[in-house]
């Protein structure tokens, strides 16, 4: 009898094993993404005024990263680093609406389905277009299921943060349709146009298609792979009544910005409360971080911050590439740990492999590197250079970063010479050391050279199979 109590016993352990870890332990992945929302946005990086108690709560449970830099200092290329770990310059993707995901890239998605994961993308892609029938410059047809992604609900690119259909009454930019209507980006169900549930808040819009994907892993017992891209606060900047609400002192720009913010911010208590209640919690590693840093327009104007650091999207400066970011991981990784490790985009990649103990494939580069030891409170120094580049041949834009140890090398804006900063002395990079420190600047440019060679050699054929 006794060891049929124990057996029972063993079984009764197992079985709810399974139902909170699924798939014998393997744990889920979300990784979301903010869109233009600056370093200094978020409560948890010393905004006073802006109201993001979610967030805040993942920077306190989680590991928060000072020294994280997007790929790029803009959208479309840093969301091919996070898939790939890989640089956007090997990939052919130099900025916005620039080409799209090519097909051979090897994608974190792809890699999970492989071991038994569900996968699937909501909010904005812009990774190339996802309407089949639609035939557009600046890009091709390639949908986040072309990468793995089994259900998907996604725009190819913005769309207001509130009624994404209908054209803001406060916009006079792009996505002018008829009757008030938005004719920019449009929401498509694995391949199908969605007609329905696209009123008021945008977060909301996209979490009310993720939970049930979520839910329907865990009935099923699967591991999942979740990636949910916000278009907060991206232009057209709207915010909901009650979240205009939550600013009355602010000026009205700002009230949208920070509104939307907030919504997102919301609903992101939302997943995680989600999460609580099915007991899937602490089996769920959440990536958070932004694309790049604020928007030129809300960045000249006062209205976004990426305070303290200088400069927006678009540019090389620290407050284009340096962006807010956490990761969560309950239990299982060091809690309210602030980290000063240089961190960027595409070590996402590498570091959910080494988490799920899947070897990082040798066949093609990689430029980032896995955070786990970070994570775990290892005090480490980042050994590959991070390098970013921006380039388009509208009035002949090539801008460059590079950075190894304090210093880091760039140039920021069009029409700037190559520059030379100690980011350990001068954070708002107001001291140009290029004449004073030569040699240091010397062999950055010839670090920075070596990479642009790997990237272009990457992109023009020698990682593809042919």
């Amino acid at each position: 009898m006794l060891i049929v109590a124990f057996i029972c016993v063993l079984i009764s352990h197992f079985e709810a094993f399974t139902q909170i870890n699924g798939n014998q332990g393997h744990p889920n992945i979300i990784l979301l993404m903010a869109d233009d929302l600056g370093w200094g946005d978020v409560g948890f990086n010393g905004n006073k005024k802006i109201i993001t108690p979610n967030l805040d709560k993942m920077a306190e449970a989680g590991v928060r990263f000072t020294n994280f830099y997007a790929a790029a200092p803009l959208c479309s290329p840093t969301r091919a680093s996070v898939l790939t770990g890989r640089s956007p310059f090997r990939q052919g993707i130099f900025a916005a609406h620039t080409a799209g995901m090519r097909p051979a890239e090897q994608t974190i998605a792809e890699v999970l389905k492989k071991e038994g994961y569900r996968t699937g993308f909501f909010g904005k892609w812009h990774l190339g277009w996802v309407e089949p029938e639609k035939i557009e410059s600046r890009g091709f047809y390639s949908p986040p299921s072309y990468h793995g992604y089994d259900e998907t609900f996604a725009t190819k690119s913005a769309v207001p943060t509130w009624n994404p259909t209908k054209y803001p009454d406060n916009w006079n930019g792009f996505g002018k349709g008829k009757n008030g209507e938005w004719g920019g980006s449009i929401y498509v169900y694995n391949g199908e146009p969605v007609t329905e549930n696209l009123n008021g808040d945008d977060s909301r819009i996209i979490m009310d298609r993720a939970i049930p994907f979520i839910e329907k892993s865990i009935k099923e017992e699967k591991p999942f792979l979740a990636t949910i891209w916000f278009h907060a606060p991206h232009e057209p900047v709207v915010a909901g009544p009650e979240y205009l609400a939550k600013y009355p002192e602010l000026p009205e720009d700002q009230k949208h910005l920070y509104g939307c913010i907030t919504a997102m911010d919301e609903q992101i208590g939302r997943l995680k409360s989600f999460l609580q209640e099915k007991g899937v919690d602490e089996n769920t590693i959440l990536f958070f971080c932004s694309d790049n840093g604020p928007a030129d327009p809300q960045a000249k104007a006062g209205i976004a911050s990426a305070e303290p650091f200088r400069g927006h999207k678009h540019q090389m400066w620290e407050g284009g590439l340096r962006v807010p970011s956490v990761i969560e991981w309950p239990g299982k990784i060091d809690s309210g740990t602030t980290s000063k490790f240089t961190a960027c985009t595409s070590d996402y990649f590498p570091t959910i492999l080494e988490m799920l103990e899947i070897p990082v494939p040798n066949r093609v580069p990689l430029d980032g590197v896995s955070l786990l030891p970070v994570l775990k409170g290892e005090d480490l120094e980042r050994t590959v250079p991070f390098a970013s580049g921006y380039q388009r041949l509208y009035k002949n834009t090539e801008l460059y970063a590079f950075i190894q140890g304090q210093y880091k090398i760039c140039i920021p804006d069009k029409g700037e010479k190559m520059m030379l900063f100690d980011l350990e002395k001068d954070q708002t990079e107001s001291n140009n050391l290029a004449e004073e420190k030569p040699e240091v600047f010397a062999k950055l440019k010839v670090g920075l050279e070596k990479v642009k060679t790997s990237w272009k050699e990457s992109r023009e054929g020698k990682d593809y199979e042919w």
